[in-house]
């Protein structure tokens, strides 16, 4: 599953993020320290220190956001989040090699083991204000370059090859987690997404009460019900 969520964070909340992390004072390190395995070899950004109170301010704006998201709610099913952690390219620090990423991580902020079913991207820059710095995602189609809005977010499976291209103007600022599913498959999680956005324009345009629309919810659930695990 690829997925772009349109306007994840408000206008509001992006003027904020611009404010804090772009600030002289923000305490960016530098990102390799966070990697493990081959990623280490790779990775050549900065990262918003976790154990930071800037960090945790941010963490919680971010959450907040996915949790009145219904799309993304309907999309991973989540069943834990990987706090948001922040990084930067640009100038010496400014791209990140191919990569997969970690199958099961350790959050030291709330001491958490999260499984990587989905891995997420939310732009915090204007696509304007910097050139490459593109999210790109290998699979058997080919690639996918991402440059979404500040405030847009683009999911996509952990187990996928991927990249940040060289950023070679401005810089390019980003928050980005994981998700731990309910639904561990990736196909029984497309089926009921796609189940989901078909009930929904079931429900407008016959209502919650027509009979095709309540037998339809029904076979969601005990489809979510037979796979989920909570």
């Amino acid at each position: 599953m690829f997925l772009h969520i349109k306007e994840v964070l408000t206008a509001e909340e992006v003027a904020l993020f611009r404010q804090q992390l772009w600030a002289a004072d923000a305490p960016w390190i530098d990102g390799a320290r966070s990697a493990g395995g081959q990623a280490v070899h790779q990775k050549n950004n900065r990262q918003l220190a976790q154990g930071s109170e800037l960090s945790a301010q941010l963490q919680g704006v971010v959450k907040a956001a996915l949790n009145r998201n219904a799309l993304f709610f309907s999309a991973a099913l989540p069943r834990r989040i990987y706090n948001p952690l922040f990084n930067q390219y640009g100038d010496d620090s400014n791209f990140y090699g191919n990569h997969v990423d970690s199958a099961v991580m350790h959050s030291k902020a709330d001491n958490c083991w999260v499984r990587s079913d989905l891995s997420c991207t939310l732009f915090l820059t204007p696509p304007e204000d910097y050139d490459g710095g593109e999210l790109v995602i290998c699979d058997a189609m080919g690639e996918k370059c991402i440059k979404l809005p500040a405030g847009d977010l683009i999911l996509y499976p952990s187990s996928t090859v991927h990249q940040v291209s060289p950023v070679t103007r401005g810089h390019r600022i980003s928050s980005f987690f994981w998700v731990e599913s309910m639904v561990r498959g990736l196909e029984q999680r497309q089926l009921l997404f796609d189940m989901d956005m078909s009930l929904l324009r079931l429900r407008q345009a016959h209502g919650e009460k027509e009979a095709s629309v309540i037998a339809l919810s029904g076979t969601y659930h005990n489809l979510l019900r037979m796979w989920a695990d909570v």
